[in-house]
């Protein structure tokens, strides 16, 4: 049995039982009831307001709101208008929407002209290899369909006739502009033979083997010139 020490309830241990008693204060003095206020219409507002509250604490959102409730309505007010997404819409005319469109295009980036980069032996050569093939190409493969769909076959003693009847600086020309781009992709033809065999791989190298190219094919070209 508990001991009773100045009116208050004590536990007390047993051997192998441990009993528990709450200790419950000295009796105290009957307090006055106090009188609820009365429910106004203010306390029916707030009553669903109250239950929201406990629904949104089991969702841990408790804080979230109750922060929202002590925000001032200036501060609610100023963020309901900036978060508030507006929409304005106008009726164009077509030639306005074409204006509008027009001035957008001039604003957009664009790629650089080709006259900004410097001038190199290297893409240079690349260019006019390209270019001198698919002139010969051309050329060759005029010359064969001219001579499928012609009315009379020609033969190399008529071709013979008909340019020394032209004056030596059309037949000069002729032959040159024949000649150079044949002697040039035929050598540099050859330079890339030599760069798949991993020869001149290195920049000095592209360098040394293209003017080699350049110097080689003035020569060959005065050579079927003169001839």
């Amino acid at each position: 049995m508990p001991d009773e020490e100045d009116g208050h309830t004590v536990a007390r241990v047993v051997p192998n039982i441990v009993e528990v008693h709450v200790k419950v204060a000295a009796a105290s003095p009957v307090r006055p009831e106090r009188r609820r206020p009365p429910i106004t219409l203010a306390s029916y507002h707030l009553l669903p307001l109250t239950f929201t509250t406990m629904q949104t604490a089991r969702v841990g959102l408790g804080s979230a709101l109750r922060s929202a409730q002590r925000m001032p309505a200036n501060q609610l007010a100023l963020r309901r208008v900036m978060f508030k997404r507006t929409v304005k819409t106008e009726s164009l005319t077509p030639k306005d929407g074409l204006d509008i469109l027009n001035a957008q295009r001039l604003r957009r980036p664009s790629s650089p002209h080709f006259t900004i980069y410097q001038p190199q032996l290297t893409w240079l050569g690349s260019i006019a290899n390209r270019v001198t093939g698919v002139g010969l190409s051309v050329l060759l493969y005029g010359f064969a369909l001219a001579y499928l769909v012609a009315p009379e076959t020609f033969s190399s003693k008529k071709v013979v006739e008909q340019t020394k009847k032209l004056p030596t600086s059309v037949k000069v020309a002729a032959k040159t502009i024949l000649a150079a781009p044949f002697a040039f992709h035929s050598l540099n033809g050859l330079r890339h033979l030599a760069w798949d065999l991993n020869k001149f791989m290195t920049v000095k190298g592209a360098y040394q083997s293209g003017y080699a190219v350049l110097g080689a094919t003035a020569i060959s070209t005065v050579a079927l010139v003169l001839m």
